[in-house]
């Protein structure tokens, strides 16, 4: 019977966990700042992380970004000395920090869609049509 959850898989949820604590209370760098964890990519080996972060307070500035990801790659060392002692591995795994904007692209996506509807409501209410009505008379015939 194959297992539900790989070695991997739950290695590397145990390591989002620490890895976000970490960045929460250890790391006192200023040009973090407010960082999440989204996903962690480990290899299968356990030897390599890609760790995909989130910042909140950049808003979306790609310098600030840069400089963001610079900081936490000179600190990964002290992170994976952290992590190390905090989980029970043979190998920590070496940590590269990628910058995650599926998170901000999906603010933007859900703004503009919010936008569309306001648009097509404003329209509606001022052409006195409603969209709905096209749809029930056509299935009557």
């Amino acid at each position: 019977m194959a297992k539900e959850f790989s070695r991997s898989r739950r290695v590397g949820q145990q390591l989002q966990q620490e890895v976000a604590r970490i960045l929460q209370r250890e790391v006192k760098d200023p040009r973090i700042g407010m960082v999440t964890v989204s996903s962690i990519d480990l290899s299968r080996d356990l030897s390599y992380a890609k760790v995909y972060v989130t910042f909140f307070n950049i808003d979306n500035d790609e310098d600030r970004v840069k400089e963001g990801i610079a900081a936490l790659t000179a600190a990964s060392g002290y992170i994976r000395s952290l992590v190390g002692s905090a989980m029970k591995l043979r190998i920590v795994p070496e940590l590269r920090f990628i910058y995650d904007d599926t998170l901000v692209e999906g603010m933007r996506l859900s703004s503009l869609v919010t936008e569309v509807r306001a648009k097509d409501k404003q329209l509606q209410e001022e052409y006195g049509t409603k969209g709905d009505d096209k749809d029930t008379t056509e299935g009557e015939s």
